[in-house]
C-alpha cells in the first residue's frame, strides 16, 4: 500500500512539473508572439492582395493553401533550422535579425516611396504580375508568391520568437517555437479569411435582409472594407519600419554596440518625464524613424542588386 502511495506521489509530482512547463512554454509563446506584432500585420494585409481577382467560392479555399504552406514552412523548415542554430551558432542570431529587420525596413520604406512617387496603377498585383487568362495558373502562381512572401515574414518570426525564449532547454525552444508558428499562423490566416469574407456577408446582408437596418448594416459593411485594408495598410507599413527599426538597434547592441540603444533610451526617458507610454512612443517613433532612414538606403541595393540575382538564381514562377 505504501509503494502504492509513493506511485501515486511521484506521478502527481510529475504531473506538476508538467503543469508548470505548459505554463512556462504558453507564457514563452505570448511574450515572443507580442514581439512579431509589426510582422503579423504586415502579414495579415498582404495576404488579401493575393486574393485580388478570384471568384468569391475560391477565396476560403486559396486561404488555406496558403495556410498550409505557412505551417510548412515554419514547423518543417523553419523550426528545426532554428533549434540547430541556437545549439551550434547561437552568435549568429543577431546577425541574422539584422538581416530579418533590413527586410522589413527595405518593405515598409520601398511602399512609403512606391505611393508617393508616379507609378502605373495597372502593374498588376503584389508580384507585379499581370492578369492571368488561365484561371488556375493564376492561382498556382499567385499560392506560390504567398507561400514565398510567407517563408520571408516566418523566418523573421521564428527568429524574433527565439531570441526572446529565455530557457536554454532545446526540448522548450522546441514546444514555444510550435506553438508561437501555431498561433501565428491561425491568427493571421483566420484575420485573413474573415477581411476577405466581411465584404461578402455585407452584400448577402444588403441582399436578402429583412430589416431595413440589416440591409443598411450590409451596405456599410461594402463600404468599410476598402478603407479597413486601407487602414491594415497603412498600420502594417508604419509597424514594420517601427520593428525594424527596433530589431536593428537591439540585434548592435546584443552584438556590442549599445550606444544607439541607450541614446534612444535616455531621450525616451528625458522626455517621457516618467510615462510610461510617453516613454513607449518616443522610443517606437525613433525606431520608425531610423526603420524608415535604413530602408531608404536599402532600396537602390535591393532594386539593383538583390532583386537581379534573387530572380536569376529563382525558378520561374517560384
Amino acid at each position: 500500500m505504501s509503494g502504492l502511495l509513493a506511485l501515486l506521489d511521484d506521478v502527481a509530482g510529475i504531473a506538476k512539473v508538467a503543469a508548470a512547463s505548459v505554463d512556462d512554454i504558453g507564457a514563452a509563446a505570448a511574450k515572443a508572439g507580442s514581439k512579431t506584432a509589426g510582422v503579423l500585420i504586415d502579414d495579415a494585409a498582404v495576404t488579401p492582395k493575393y486574393l485580388h481577382g478570384f471568384e468569391p467560392a475560391r477565396e476560403l479555399p486559396i486561404i488555406w493553401r496558403i495556410a498550409r504552406g505557412s505551417f510548412i514552412n515554419k514547423l518543417v523548415f523553419l523550426l528545426p533550422a532554428a533549434l540547430l542554430l541556437s545549439t551550434f551558432a547561437p552568435w549568429l542570431i543577431p546577425p541574422l535579425l539584422i538581416l530579418g529587420g533590413s527586410y522589413l525596413c527595405f518593405e515598409g520604406a520601398e511602399k512609403i516611396v512606391h505611393v508617393l512617387q508616379p507609378h502605373d496603377d495597372h502593374s498588376g498585383g503584389p508580384d507585379g504580375s499581370h492578369d492571368i487568362e488561365d484561371p488556375l495558373h493564376l492561382e498556382e502562381e499567385k499560392v506560390k508568391g504567398a507561400i514565398k512572401t510567407d517563408f520571408i515574414l516566418s523566418a523573421e518570426i521564428m527568429t524574433i520568437a527565439l531570441s526572446v525564449i529565455d530557457s536554454d532547454n532545446i526540448w522548450m525552444q522546441g514546444a514555444t517555437l510550435a506553438l508561437v508558428g501555431i498561433m501565428v499562423t491561425v491568427a493571421v490566416y483566420g484575420a485573413v479569411a474573415i477581411i476577405v469574407k466581411m465584404d461578402d456577408v455585407g452584400l448577402w446582408l444588403s441582399q436578402v435582409g429583412k430589416l431595413g437596418i440589416t440591409r443598411a448594416l450590409g451596405r456599410g459593411i461594402v463600404k468599410f472594407m476598402p478603407w479597413l485594408l486601407k487602414g491594415l495598410t497603412i498600420v502594417g507599413t508604419a509597424a514594420m519600419l517601427w520593428v525594424g527599426g527596433s530589431i536593428i538597434v537591439h540585434s548592435v547592441a546584443q552584438m556590442g554596440w549599445h550606444w544607439p540603444e541607450d541614446t534612444i533610451h535616455h531621450l525616451a526617458v528625458a522626455l517621457g518625464n516618467g510615462n510610461g507610454f510617453l516613454e513607449w512612443a518616443v522610443t517606437a517613433a525613433v525606431d520608425f524613424v531610423l526603420g524608415f532612414l535604413w530602408g531608404l538606403i536599402l532600396i537602390p541595393v535591393g532594386v539593383k542588386v538583390v532583386g537581379p540575382v534573387w530572380r536569376a538564381i529563382m525558378p520561374k514562377g517560384a
